[in-house]
This record gives structure tokens, C-alpha cells and sequence, in this order.
């Protein structure tokens, strides 16, 4: 270890591989014991030279943790850059470029920790988890956000400790992860009642968590369903993402999925399908399969689809609801665009560069105004849904300001993630909202993890990226609404004013012992 305390490139090599080793605690691994050794290892390779790095070894050690752990869990990003020749040369810059942008946010937490490192060893941690747990939050919120890997998903599959969230949320649920994560390093440090006092307390903290969880859990078994005279099927295509470079399939393609939707005329369904199957085709242009439509479709039956949706010169990325005879119900255009994806930043400048979208290829997509609850009752399907596309899934605390809906359908194409981790990270989002906000997720993606996920976070069917198939819902739990759902973020804000009064109230009990 002093070798490593000596060579400024074995340290940060060093720091790199515990970033690498860290991201295995993410889905699809889950390895969240993982996390107690590189928070720790990180946490004490700083303390123990804290007087002898500079401000911006601080700042290069925090950034290189970073940079390992969204090198190692973000490289699938790139995948979507390989089904067009024009931008593979950008696939190397992305592996790189996007992971070193995303790790400045640990760098900076990092020197933020450097004022405080005459602080003492309990104040230290709770500094060091409050501003990695606040650049975190300022990751997910600046520019377009990217809250996407938080350390907390850590505990993806950890349901009874994720009920906090109907409490906490996810935001404050990361800072206890990291301080959690860090608690070991106690054993390495000062022995002192006051230490052993501060991890007992967390540890009981903790317990009394998974306790309330469990509890949770079990009365979600006596929840009343809400039964309905209809039932929704979620279809789960596997549709080459090869069919955004080409026309001529999309009728084949409407074909396979009616035929996988095994509609009956006589059976009040809706049916939603994903995002993304009509390639070329737009929303004001669809009644030209109405023939097919209406041969396979009857009045009772509703269809929710992903569509380009143009109007007034601008495209809108859209999630429509129609009938058997393609009249459109209802629309919602998507709020929350991917960068480069669905949209050029400064698309000016970088349009004159020869730069393009993946996703739309041409011309950027336009951002929609607002999300609105779309309610079928009118419809003669007693129901309501908050409608998400793709990765809006991933906004903890932004879905909506309102609560009366009965449940949320997330649309998604996967496909650009290719067979890679990606899919299950953004799988893992799904159930940490439904937890948040008390609410049953239908989710229909094309390559990508289709899944019924209940208000609590359990999975009541799932159909693996790997899987095309259908799954029919008769009835869906009655949602509640949740403390978090309620406040929201407000609750991050109310977690960093508590750790900032122990922070000083530790630091000034420790400066009154020594005098």
C-alpha cells in the first residue's frame, strides 16, 4: 500500500480499478457487498494522506473513481453507435468522453472534501456521503440530467430495504447508501466511542429500515386489486433495430405484432405495444393501415403505440392512444429527450459538422410542454395512466405533480442497448419509481425487459430482453399514495440540512474534548 501512497500512477490506477469494481454492484450483477470495500478503500486512501495531497490530487482521485465506475457500466452506450456506419468514428470518443464527463461530478465532490479534512473521522464520512449524494443529485437535474447509475442501485433487488423509498425517495436513499457503504472504514480508523456510538447507530437505523420494509411487504399480500372489465396485454416484440434503415418492412412488422397481440373481437383489451415500431410512418398518416386494423381490431378494443408525431413543423417523439379504426384517443408527446439521441445540443453548430441524431436521424426531436394524465373512462375502460417514454422512467421525483392515476405505462425501445447490461439498469429504474410513488408500472419494450411491476416494487411477470411474448393483466393493485410522492424531493433537502447539523455538532463536540 505505501508503494501504491508513493507513485502518483499506481494510485490513481489504483482508484481507477476500485471505480470498475464498484459498477459490479449495478444490475445485472448486484454485487452490493462489493460497495463496502471500494467506498471504504477510496474513503481511506484519502484520509490517511489528507494533509499531503494538494486540492487537485483531491479532485484527479474522485474523478478517477469515476471514471472506472461509468467506463465499466456505461460502455454499452456506444452499441447504439454501431448500427450506422457515419458514426462509428464516434464510438471511441463516446467510450471515453461521456464516462470523463460524468466522473467530474465525483472529482468534485472529491475537492469539496479537501476544506473539511481537519474535520473529525464521523464528520468526514457524513461529508464525504453528503457531497458525493449532492453531486449525484446535480448530475441527475443540470442540463437535460442523466440520473442514471446512482449508488443506490446498489440494492436493485433488495426489496425490503427499498420500501424507505415510499418515504425518502431515491436521492436521500443514495446518501444513506454511501454513508452505509463507508462505515467499514471505521475499523481502520481511531477506536473511539464516539465512532463505535455513530455505527451502532446507522447499523440499528438500517435494521429498523429493513424491519418497516419487510413489514410493508407482508401487508402488500392483503392490498385489494383493482378489477377490471377488460384486461391489458403488454406485448414484447423483437424487432430488429435494423428497421430504421429501411421501409419497406413496416406493414410485416404490423403484421408479427397483431399477430403476437392475439386480439379478440369479442374481449374488451387494451393493448400496448412499445415505442418505436412505426419507422417511418407518422401519427397523422397511420390511417393507412386502417384496413388492416380493422379487420383484426373491434370497438372494444384500444391500442397504446410509440409514433412520430409532427405538428406545426415540429416532430414530437409521441405515445398515442387509438381505436380499431385508428382515430387517435389520445397523445402525449415525450418531455424528457435523450442528447444525441433524440436531439443535438447546440444542433447548429454540430449539424455543420456533419452530426446527426440516432435515433430520428435527421433532424432533432422537440421536447413536449407537459405531461398529462390520460384517463380512458370516457372510453368505457375505467382507467388512468401516467404516460413515460423510454428512459423518463429514470427521473426520480419528476414524473408528475399529480397523483390521481391509477397506474404508469412506460414504452421503450431497447433494441439501441443491443444485448449488454443496459436493458436490466434501465429495468432496475422501473422499481424504484413504482416504489416512490405507489404506483403499479406497466412497461412494453421491443429487445428490451418487459414486466407488470406492483406498487411495491415486485415483479407480478416479467419477460426477459431475450423473450418476445405477451403478458395479460386481469386486474392491478389499488395504488396508494406515498409520502414521497406527496413531498417528493423536498425530502433530499430536509436529509442534507440533518447531515450538515451532525456534521458540525460532531466537529465541535471532537474541537470541546480537546481543549
Amino acid at each position: 500500500m505505501k508503494i501504491i501512497f508513493k507513485k502518483k500512477s499506481l494510485s490513481y490506477a489504483y482508484i481507477f480499478c476500485l471505480g470498475i469494481l464498484s459498477s459490479l454492484s449495478l444490475p445485472p450483477y448486484e454485487i452490493f457487498l462489493i460497495n463496502f470495500f471500494t467506498f471504504s478503500a477510496l474513503f481511506l486512501f484519502i484520509i490517511k494522506q489528507k494533509f499531503t495531497l494538494s486540492k487537485t490530487e483531491y479532485f484527479l482521485n474522485g474523478w478517477m473513481f469515476g471514471f472506472g465506475y461509468f467506463t465499466s457500466s456505461l460502455y454499452w452506450i456506444t452499441i447504439s453507435l454501431t448500427f450506422d456506419q457515419s458514426f462509428k468514428i464516434l464510438i471511441p470518443i463516446a467510450f471515453l468522453l461521456i464516462p470523463l464527463f460524468l466522473a467530474i461530478f465525483y472529482g468534485l465532490a472529491m475537492f469539496i472534501l479537501y476544506f473539511f479534512k481537519k474535520f473529525s473521522d464521523i464528520s468526514l464520512i457524513l461529508v464525504f456521503s453528503l457531497t458525493f449524494s449532492i453531486f449525484e443529485f446535480i448530475r441527475g437535474n443540470i442540463l437535460s440530467g442523466f440520473p442514471w447509475n446512482l449508488i443506490s442501485y446498489s440494492f436493485s433487488e433488495f426489496l425490503p430495504l427499498l420500501q424507505i423509498l415510499s418515504l425518502i425517495g431515491t436521492y436521500s436513499f443514495n446518501l444513506l447508501c454511501i454513508t452505509l457503504f463507508v462505515l467499514p472504514s471505521f475499523f481502520y480508523l481511531k477506536k473511539s466511542k464516539q465512532n463505535l456510538y455513530f455505527v451502532v447507530s446507522f447499523v440499528l437505523l438500517l435494521i429498523s429500515g429493513i424491519v418497516y420494509g419487510q413489514l410493508k411487504l407482508e401487508q402488500s399480500k392483503d392490498k385489494s386489486f383493482k378489477d377490471n372489465n377488460f384486461i391489458i396485454k403488454i406485448i414484447s416484440p423483437k424487432i430488429g433495430i435494423e428497421r430504421f434503415y429501411y421501409t419497406g418492412n413496416e406493414e410485416e412488422i404490423i403484421h408479427s405484432l397483431i399477430k403476437l397481440s392475439k386480439p379478440n373481437k369479442e374481449v374488451k383489451t387494451i393493448f400496448v405495444w412499445p415505442e418505436g415500431i412505426f419507422n417511418k410512418t407518422e401519427l397523422k398518416n397511420l390511417k393507412k393501415y386502417q384496413n388492416i386494423f380493422n379487420k383484426k381490431f373491434s370497438n372494444k378494443h384500444l391500442i397504446i403505440l410509440g409514433i412520430n408525431n409532427t405538428v406545426n413543423e415540429k416532430t414530437f417523439n409521441a405515445m398515442a392512444v387509438v381505436n380499431y379504426n385508428l382515430d387517435l384517443i389520445e397523445v402525449y408527446n415525450k418531455n424528457n429527450l435523450v442528447p444525441f439521441g433524440e436531439f443535438l445540443p447546440l444542433e447548429k453548430f454540430l449539424k455543420n459538422l456533419g452530426m446527426k441524431t440516432i435515433t430520428n436521424f435527421y433532424n432533432s426531436y422537440s421536447p413536449g410542454k407537459k405531461r398529462n394524465i390520460i384517463n380512458l373512462e370516457k372510453h368505457e375502460f375505467d382507467i388512468s395512466f401516467l404516460p413515460l417514454i423510454c428512459y423518463e422512467i429514470i427521473y426520480s421525483g419528476k414524473l408528475s405533480n399529480k397523483n390521481n392515476y391509477d397506474l404508469v405505462i412506460n414504452i421503450s425501445e431497447d433494441g439501441w442497448f443491443g444485448k449488454s447490461i443496459g436493458p436490466h439498469q434501465h429495468f432496475s429504474h422501473s422499481i424504484f419509481r413504482s416504489i416512490e410513488e405507489g404506483k403499479s408500472i406497466i412497461r412494453s419494450t421491443n429487445n428490451g425487459i418487459s414486466a407488470l411491476i406492483d406498487p411495491y416494487g415486485q415483479i407480478s411477470d416479467i419477460l426477459e430482453s431475450t423473450y418476445e411474448g405477451v403478458i395479460e393483466i386481469n386486474r392491478i393493485k389499488n395504488p396508494k399514495k406515498t409520502f414521497f410522492s406527496k413531498y417528493g424531493n423536498n425530502m433530499f433537502f430536509y436529509f442534507i440540512f440533518i447531515y450538515i447539523s451532525l456534521i458540525f455538532f460532531l466537529k465541535t463536540n471532537r474541537e470541546i474534548k480537546i481543549k
